[in-house]
């Protein structure tokens, strides 16, 4: 590649993912001896992280690089790093980038690991990147996939993807973070990857609440296949690219999220598909399920664009109390018969 490898690594954002993508960064720069900072809010995870090389709160006993370090201080964690890794909570995204927006290096690399829309803008994560820094698209990239944070902790083999509009910027970040057990593809359609990621979470919750009803296997995977349906129609319309959802950020990203005990989203739908209440879930939730968040931006945004998605706005009236769990699929199965290849 013609970019120069970077001074430094940031990671603002210490829970399960950032800690893991973290690890995932230091595996694959070894042999540069490229420095890894992660920002944590908590002293007590950064002092962890620097003693102990663990962050247990997260990921157990999982042992950290000796490269990684870690502190409660964004402008010591940002100075000289040429790529910096957002790993903060969606909803919180535009008021924590804004206050370490002046610490920024001139040439910087931003990439969003985030999974969200901002409720009130109905904006996806590099769109409000874009509005805090006014950097550029070719120094703004996401990654997505099937990324749940254990596995990979664990070292177990997986892929995602990194997409940019700059394919040699892509590439860069792609190269950074090819682990022996992680292999980064390249997009350039932003949008669908970051769709791909948002929409899955919504679904998850509705698989989660099939589980947690006892419904079986045909319900959930009559779900999945709706629910990427749904999120195909939604990435078409609003200008991304087919073949974004037949890869690791849909199809791939969809079948993780929907299928495995480690989802936050599956398991906070479980939750209250077994009859708990949502402020219930979040109580018992030790980290966001970024489902629950933008699911009503979700649907907003499908509105304005004339988009059908039923599984989304049945998530969404379960979300707010107009519709109980027990009525969702009954809601779903109710709806006009039609051609399973129609576009709404």
């Amino acid at each position: 590649m013609s970019l120069p490898l970077p001074r430094k690594i940031a990671v603002m954002g210490a829970g399960s993912w950032g800690t893991t993508f973290a690890k995932v960064l230091a595996d694959a720069v070894r042999q540069h001896e490229i420095p890894v900072h992660i920002w944590a809010r908590r002293d007590d995870a950064a002092e962890e992280i620097n003693t102990r090389h663990t962050n247990s709160r997260y990921l157990r006993e999982t042992k950290l690089p000796q490269s990684i370090s870690a502190s409660s201080s964004a402008p010591e964690v940002l100075q000289g790093a040429d790529l910096v890794v957002l790993a903060i909570p969606a909803q919180s995204l535009r008021e924590e980038l804004g206050r370490f927006v002046e610490f920024l290096e001139p040439n910087v690399v931003l990439l969003s690991l985030m999974k969200g829309l901002e409720r009130g803008t109905d904006l996806r994560m590099s769109e409000v990147i874009t509005e805090v820094t006014e950097l550029p698209a070719d120094r703004i990239a996401v990654l997505s996939g099937p990324n749940l944070a254990m596995e990979i902790a664990r070292e177990q083999p997986t892929a995602s993807v990194v997409a940019c509009r700059d394919e040699e910027t892509a590439g860069w970040i792609a190269q950074l973070c090819s682990a022996p057990y992680f292999r980064p593809y390249t997009n350039d359609d932003v949008l669908g990857v970051e769709l791909g990621g948002i929409v899955k979470n919504i679904v998850a919750l509705a698989v989660g609440m099939c589980d947690g009803m006892g419904m079986g296997d045909n319900t959930k995977s009559t779900v999945i296949t709706r629910g990427l349906a749904e999120t195909t129609r939604l990435v078409l319309a609003l200008g991304g690219r087919l073949e974004t959802l037949s890869g690791l950020s849909g199809l791939g990203d969809l079948v993780a999220t929907c299928s495995s005990s480690l989802s936050r989203n599956n398991t906070a739908g479980r939750l209250l598909g077994q009859g708990l209440f949502l402020n219930e879930v979040n109580d018992r939730m030790s980290q966001t399920a970024e489902g629950i968040k933008s699911a009503r931006a979700v649907l907003d945004l499908s509105r304005t664009h004339s988009v059908e998605m039923p599984i989304t706005e049945a998530v969404v009236m379960v979300l707010e109390g107009s519709l109980s769990v027990e009525n969702m699929a009954a809601r779903l199965l109710s709806r006009e018969l039609k051609s399973e290849g129609e576009s709404n």
